[in-house]
């Protein structure tokens, strides 16, 4: 074993039969040593500046829109490069914590977790990070901190979301003076910009806070942009002829998805019962294959594509009917009823009923 290793478990015994916590030296020698965390030492002869928070105006909010884009060849090489970076650096800043704190009993913070990366681009054998932007890894290893209630799990090729987020230091945004809220976005490490597919215009002359780059199991491309928004509010909604404002109860059901007190019904898209047939010939299609093969990777990615068009159209659809809702109506009053548990299994001493 390292000897450094020896050292730390015999600082944690000590401390442990003290009955007490170690001391500040001694934690900072697991850190530095055992952890591989770098000292602070660069930051002692630099002036301190006080740092310039991003704050929002009074009337705006934050707003966010999704497009989609479709890389160049070298494009998604370098984000296949980036969303492997970004998992890796997540999965070893979480051992890098648990570790810690399982065996030495030390709490290793977000700044710790940076100095820890800059360690990790030194090494020979992970040099390869230094090909990904440092602000986007340093964003992966944020996600810890979020405050979350459950506690993060490892990440997992192909079973986990291809995801990298860019601050506004990781990518460059030029605005199309000919078309207003559209332009150029361009990020760290690529020299070409994205070809986005704007559906829709962003503010005019604001610059995009954040960026999320996504890729979904069916290989399309995603580009999520939050910018600060001033959202004018809506035109209140009155019971025509009156001045009382119009409201609606609305009923999520089973056999309707929602029906409105009017009597209004909006009927289940049975979107599964629709691909029904060729989802399950495309699963025995899949199960035919040899895994690991090309032939079941093609069969993979067009189950995907079927599930990602089944939730295009769900989603399109609660899109369209909630918009209507809120427009047509100043009050919305909902059933506080969980439909889920309408959907469980009767339980009963018979099997047919509650237990009385």
């Amino acid at each position: 074993m390292h000897p450094f290793v020896d050292r730390a478990d015999v600082l944690f015994r000590r401390s442990d039969r003290q009955g007490g916590v170690m001391g500040e030296t001694e934690t900072a020698h697991i850190k530095r040593e055992v952890l591989g965390i770098g000292d602070r030492q660069k930051h002692h002869t630099r002036k301190a500046t006080p740092l310039k928070s991003h704050a929002k105006a009074p009337d705006a909010h934050h707003r966010l829109y999704r497009f989609r884009f479709y890389p160049t060849e070298e494009q998604a090489e370098q984000l296949q490069r980036t969303f492997g970076a970004c998992r890796w650096v997540y999965n070893e800043g979480l051992a890098l914590r648990s570790g810690a704190w399982e065996r030495y009993r030390v709490n290793v913070g977000f700044a710790e977790t940076i100095r820890a990366l800059t360690g990790w681009k030194r090494k020979e054998e992970t040099a390869w990070l230094r090909d990904v932007s440092s602000t986007v890894l340093q964003q992966s290893l944020r996600l810890f901190f979020k405050g979350e209630a459950r506690y993060p799990r490892r990440k997992k090729k192909g079973r986990s979301r291809d995801t990298a987020t860019y601050v506004r230091t990781g990518f460059k945004w030029v605005e199309d003076p000919g078309r207003p809220g559209t332009g150029l976005i361009t990020l760290a490490k690529q020299s070409v910009p994205l070809d986005i597919r704007w559906s829709r215009a962003l503010p005019a002359g604001e610059v995009p806070v954040r960026l999320s780059v996504t890729r979904d199991r069916a290989g399309r491309y995603f580009v999520s942009v939050l910018v600060e928004e001033r959202i004018a509010p809506l035109p209140v909604v009155f019971v025509p002829g009156t001045r009382e404002q119009k409201a609606v109860g609305v009923d999520v059901g089973l056999a309707s998805l929602v029906i409105l007190d009017d009597g209004t019904k909006f009927d289940h898209p049975r979107l599964l019962k629709r691909y029904a047939e060729k989802l399950a010939r495309l699963q025995r299609e899949l199960h035919r294959k040899v895994r690991g093969s090309k032939n079941r990777q093609k069969v993979r990615e067009k189950i995907a594509r079927l599930y990602a068009l089944i939730s295009d159209v769900r989603r399109d659809m609660l899109n369209q009917l909630t918009t209507r809702l809120v427009r047509e109506n100043q009050v919305l009053v909902v059933e506080d009823l969980s439909v889920r548990t309408l959907m469980r299994a009767a339980r009963g001493k018979d099997g047919g009923g509650r237990r009385s």
